[in-house]
């Protein structure tokens, strides 16, 4: 038997929870939903926690964008998605992700695609190239920087033989 919130418990228990991590508007308004609050008093608790900066949008994304790209290995598109999914508007997420250039994309996937270059099993360079495109792809890299980074990957495969 549980005891629905009322709006300043809500409020409350959000503002700690913003208070220990990043949190975007959604997971709030999602967390409310959970708990049974009114729609309006969802908004009344989310304009007031974007007021007093608890949450603020584009610094979720920032954090979230960095921590996905180091730690997840994530590409721009799989990034892009998981921000949509949390209906983080596209002005700030375009902003946030034009921060990250390429370069550091490229420090991201290069070793990625040699520890999977390791297991993959192909009878021929075409065949394991095509591979790991399809694994680079799915992580959410684009094309371009597949290239670039296959480049430097296969020039990487060389002198590794060659020493």
């Amino acid at each position: 038997m549980s005891k629905e919130k009322t709006e300043q418990e809500a409020y409350l228990q959000l503002a700690a929870m913003c208070a220990q991590a990043e949190h975007c508007e959604q997971e709030m308004r999602d967390k409310m939903k959970r708990w049974g609050i009114e729609p309006d008093a969802q908004d009344r608790v989310v304009a007031r926690l974007v007021k007093e900066r608890y949450v603020d949008n584009e610094r979720y994304a920032r954090a979230f964008v960095k921590d996905k790209i180091r730690y997840n290995k994530w590409g721009r598109r799989k990034v892009m998605q998981a921000l949509w999914m949390k209906r983080i508007d596209n002005d700030i997420q375009r902003s946030v992700l034009d921060e990250i250039d390429d370069k550091e994309y490229i420090d991201v996937l290069v070793p990625l695609l040699k520890q999977k270059r390791k297991t993959i099993k192909a009878k021929s360079d075409y065949e394991l190239n095509q591979k790991l495109v399809r694994f680079a792809l799915s992580r959410g890299f684009d094309f371009s920087i597949i290239r670039q980074c296959m480049d430097v990957d296969d020039e990487m495969a060389e002198l590794d033989e060659d020493c």
